[in-house]
């Protein structure tokens, strides 16, 4: 990927991880918690959460939904966990930390979906993001069952909903059998009916060469920004692009400012992205903390720490 230099975006995560840094010894940054599965490739899951998170200034607090067997190409397996561990390592965090938002990435199985949506319950003033992706991981067995337990105890409860336009589908609209995809008027219209308050369509092949990524609530659309397409194959994007959506909307932005940033901050994830195994392309979350061009010029003054 292209190392460019980043200006602007720079300087917005900057001002977010600014922002929520300790201004006095009391003080901590905003606390984040995330539901996802283990992933030992780094590339998407808890891992990417945990980055993205941490990338704006924000405290992550990860709780571990599933464990996946995978490298950077594939998921190999889903090795579930029980619901009662997964509500102990939240409700031991939870009598702890305060929290300022979270997000539900993929939950592994019904009963986890069931323990975690009573969870949810008891904290209905934190907002929350749900990402809507990995359904073809579950076994067959499970997935119309998983999907509804969804539709019926986490979408009422989420702010936010997003995806890419295959996932929304498969969660939102499980019957769908026609030819061309559904339309994001009802992509939104079935959220709406199950409670969700606002709609995020990503990676929607728009023109030759570009993708739209589209911030809908039930009257209108409130944001619509095109960006390149990437040629590489990328793995932990949607992740990526969820946790940090929640971390900067743990910061108090405003929510189509929060989708704005979020967008932009993935667009140069991909830009920087690298490839650490045979597989797929991983995000650089870190992408602000590589050199600019300017900076791999420039000598460092005496005393000035550098990185090895």
């Amino acid at each position: 990927m292209a190392r460019s230099v980043r200006g602007q975006a720079c300087a917005d995560l900057q001002s977010h991880y600014h922002a929520s840094m300790m201004t006095e010894s009391t003080e901590s940054p905003p606390a984040v918690m995330f539901f996802n599965a283990a992933d030992p490739s780094g590339s998407a899951g808890l891992a990417a959460d945990l980055a993205s998170c941490s990338a704006v200034g924000c405290h992550p607090l990860p709780v571990t939904t599933a464990l996946w067997v995978r490298d950077t190409a594939e998921i190999f397996d889903t090795i579930e966990i029980e619901a009662d561990a997964v509500v102990e390592q939240a409700r031991a965090v939870l009598e702890d930390v305060e929290i300022s938002a979270w997000k539900v990435g993929f939950l592994g199985s019904v009963d986890v979906v069931n323990a975690v949506a009573e969870l949810l319950a008891d904290y209905s003033q934190v907002p929350l993001v749900t990402y809507a992706s990995n359904f073809h991981v579950l076994d067959e067995s499970q997935t119309d069952d998983y999907i509804k337990a969804m539709q019926d105890l986490i979408l009422p409860q989420t702010r936010v909903l997003t995806g890419n336009q295959s996932a929304l589908t498969q969660l939102l609209l499980p019957e769908w059998d026609g030819e061309a995809p559904p339309t994001l008027d009802a992509l939104m219209q079935k959220s709406q009916q199950l409670g969700v308050q606002y709609l995020l369509v990503t990676g929607i092949v728009a023109s030759e060469g570009r993708v739209e990524n589209v911030l809908m609530s039930p009257r209108r659309v409130l944001l619509r920004e095109s960006f390149e397409l990437f040629e590489a194959g990328f793995t932990g994007a949607g992740d990526t692009l969820s946790a940090v959506l929640t971390a900067i909307l743990a910061n108090g932005a405003k929510l189509d400012q929060a989708v704005h940033e979020a967008i932009e901050y993935l667009d140069h994830c991909l830009d920087f992205g690298y490839r650490p195994g045979m597989g797929q392309v991983v995000p650089d979350r870190f992408f602000w903390a590589q050199p600019t061009e300017e900076e791999d010029d420039t000598p460092s003054e005496p005393g000035t720490p550098t990185l090895q």
